[in-house]
């Protein structure tokens, strides 16, 4: 854990990265530069050269198709300098849009260094703002690991936070910091998992200072399930027993340490579940709360007010603009309103360039216009990320879209404004319009042997229920002049099946079979 002296080292380090932008983005190019200049991919553009106008010049600006070849290679078990001259140590599974596999970005051990440090610049701005956390109590932070797959390589792909949560540096200080016990955590049955991490975080109510996870979304889900569960977790802290529906060896090991009958604690989590208002549920549950932690902009924005309601008071602070290609920026000003977050970008993170989008239709120009370095970019404007990292992805188009707001010293403020090309979004599911068509026309085809054609569809993501789902709505017409048509309401069953199905892992895995 660190001091409050390494901490304030790490405010001054911002500063001066910020007020040194310009140098640092040029310092940053040249050591991806001077790494990787000769690999197969770059070697093509700089032939071997490291001169920063020769990269600009001749290198493309490029999406996930345009070097999923070169991926695909690596992954498969080719070890030559493809696209990085340091070795590929795993993958990050970014979600991409529902209708695709999931994109697999390259993983050096330099990019996990960078993730600690961003992970310990955001704790620095969090802790100048409400004290040292790690010295006044736990978070009861919701973390939930994911399925990882192998690729033929030997190499791991995961998401960010589930390679986060098996790094030894954050297990080391899981019981200092942190109310789960990692056996939760990584737990892949999600009701199991949240039981657990609700149960541990009620068990030490008294310590918690700070309710998070990443997105807005978990939080909720997490009050649902709580409403759903409380009295069974009062019943299980009262008599110091896991329920027999906790089957996972390693949640029930865990917990078989650290519970006891505990009848008073029990009582006092009744008393205030049992109430018919639950307005103010986690500042009651948690009254040493200092603030809760989610990402609330862009389309975790239309949770906020749920979350207000739930919170009694307490500030909603949304910290860091992340992804998977890289560790981009943060809130400098955690007490903003959630409608004014903004993300100071860091610029000794990634090699940050932008395309100007027209502000009208939100798209990129289709003029070939150079891309925009970071400390050029024009108050207003709204741009597409693009990316350079030293584990091999140049001039890449993240998706994202964003407005320039302000400046932090010489470093722009951005807000998030949209996931290029998503329709459909309600956690971290990006849905396109393709992948929707998609997904219509696989399961239409069940009707076909009916005689019933499909006129047209029309959807919306609804999230007045936790979790939320899509609703798609289809204008069906029979082949032959027939007003009399009926269904049986179990082919159009069948025909959500099919659509889920083709929406791929990231729905099902974040939203579960809920299309309606």
């Amino acid at each position: 854990m660190a001091t409050a002296n390494e901490f304030e080292d790490v405010l001054k380090m911002i500063e001066e990265v910020t007020a040194n932008a310009e140098q640092i983005q040029e310092q940053l190019l040249a050591h991806i530069l001077n790494k990787n200049a000769g690999t197969e991919y770059l070697s093509r553009y700089v032939n071997g050269k490291t001169d920063k106008e020769l990269f600009k010049t001749n290198v493309p600006v490029v999406s996930y198709e345009d070097i999923k070849p070169y991926i695909d290679r690596i992954a498969d078990g080719d070890e030559s300098n493809i696209l990085s001259a340091e070795s590929i140590v795993e993958f990050y599974r970014s979600s991409g849009t529902s209708g695709e596999k999931p994109k697999l970005i390259p993983v050096t051990d330099e990019t996990r260094n960078l993730r600690m440090l961003y992970l310990t610049l955001l704790t620095s701005v969090m802790n100048k703002h409400f004290g040292n956390i790690d010295q006044t109590g736990k978070r009861l932070e919701f973390m939930f690991a994911k399925h990882e797959i192998d690729t033929p390589s030997g190499l791991k792909a995961r998401s960010v936070t589930t390679g986060y949560y098996k790094d030894q540096r954050f297990r080391s200080n899981l019981s200092k910091r942190y109310t789960s016990p990692i056996e939760a955590i990584l737990c892949l049955d999600p009701n199991q998992s949240m039981y657990c991490q609700l149960l541990a975080g009620l068990l030490q109510r008294y310590e918690v200072v700070l309710v998070a996870s990443n997105f807005a979304t978990a939080i909720l889900r997490a009050v649902k399930f709580l409403e759903d569960y409380w009295k069974e977790l009062c019943a299980d802290i009262r008599s110091g027993q896991l329920g027999d529906w906790i089957t996972d060896s390693g949640c029930r090991n865990a917990f078989l340490s650290i519970m006891e009958p505990n009848p008073r604690l029990a009582d006092s989590i009744q008393n205030i579940c049992g109430c018919k208002s639950w307005d103010g549920i986690i500042k009651k549950l948690w009254p040493k709360a200092k603030f809760i932690g989610a990402v609330t902009t862009g389309v975790m924005s239309q949770y906020v007010e749920r979350l207000e309601f739930y919170g009694g008071g307490l500030p909603l602070v949304s910290g860091f603009y992340a992804c998977s290609e890289a560790f981009c920026g943060v809130n400098l000003e955690p007490l903003s309103e959630p409608s004014n977050v903004a993300y100071t970008f860091l610029p000794n993170m990634a090699y940050i360039e932008f395309l100007p989008v027209d502000k009208d239709t939100l798209t990129t120009s289709e003029q070939d216009i150079e891309p925009v370095d970071l400390v050029h970019v024009k108050l207003g404007q709204c741009y597409e990320l693009l990316v350079t990292i030293a584990s091999g992805l140049y001039r890449y188009k993240v998706g994202d879209v964003l407005k320039v707001t302000g400046f932090h010293n010489a470093t722009p403020r951005f807000q998030f404004v949209e996931r290029q090309n998503v329709i459909l979004s309600i956690d971290s599911d990006k849905t396109s319009e393709a992948d929707l068509l998609k997904a219509v026309t696989e399961a239409k085809t069940l009707l076909d042997p009916l005689g019933i054609i499909l006129v047209g569809h029309t959807s919306y993501a609804d999230t007045s229920s936790i979790p939320g789902h899509y609703v798609v709505f289809w204008e069906l017409k029979a082949k032959e002049d027939d007003n009399s048509l009926e269904l049986d309401p179990r082919i159009m069953e069948e025909c959500c099946y099919r659509m889920e199905e083709s929406l791929n892992y990231i729905y099902i895995e974040v939203i579960g079979s809920r299309i309606a």
